[in-house]
């Protein structure tokens, strides 16, 4: 087959569609589980029960990484050359964002979450279960990736900028 015809088979394929659970992750505008909460495991899921502080969000794929749960053997690779064992560790794995419900300050049992605007004018998620008040995590302040602090010559100076 010529180049010309295998390119225009490749131009006439359909396009891909984007599987179910990336397109169902794309429709949410608001997320109620953050970086740093604690959540518990809930519905038909092997690790149901267990609670833990959230790790990691992954909103694309509406996943969560929760500290301690759904623990999966990881293989490291060894470097002979520089005497490296390879080894398994155990890591957590993403857990769906469906099976996991944020945690009650007040009674420490999961809960759905509504939101409420003070009179301050704040947001904030309210716990359906007790109507408490559930605070952001503080982990959230700090930022993940940190700024680089690094001056080079191609930074403009503070005296420079108007």
């Amino acid at each position: 087959m010529s180049t010309r015809m295998r390119l225009m088979k490749e131009l006439m394929k359909a396009p891909k569609k984007p599987k179910p659970q990336l397109r169902e992750a794309a429709k949410k505008t608001s997320w109620n589980i953050l970086r740093g909460d604690t959540v518990q495991v809930i519905g038909k899921h092997p690790e149901n029960g267990k609670q833990g502080v959230v790790k990691r969000v992954n909103r694309k794929t509406d996943r969560v990484v929760v500290e301690g749960v759904n623990m999966r053997p990881r293989r490291i690779k060894g470097d002979p050359e520089r005497g490296i064992k390879g080894l398994t560790v155990q890591r957590e794995q993403a857990v769906h964002y469906s099976k996991v419900n944020l945690v009650d300050p007040v009674t420490g049992l999961p809960t759905r979450v509504t939101r409420k605007i003070l009179e301050s004018g704040e947001k904030v998620r309210v716990a359906k279960r007790s109507g408490a008040v559930i605070p952001r995590p503080e982990i959230l302040s700090i930022r993940k990736r940190p700024v680089n602090a690094t001056v080079t010559e191609s930074c403009t100076l503070d005296a420079a900028a108007w």
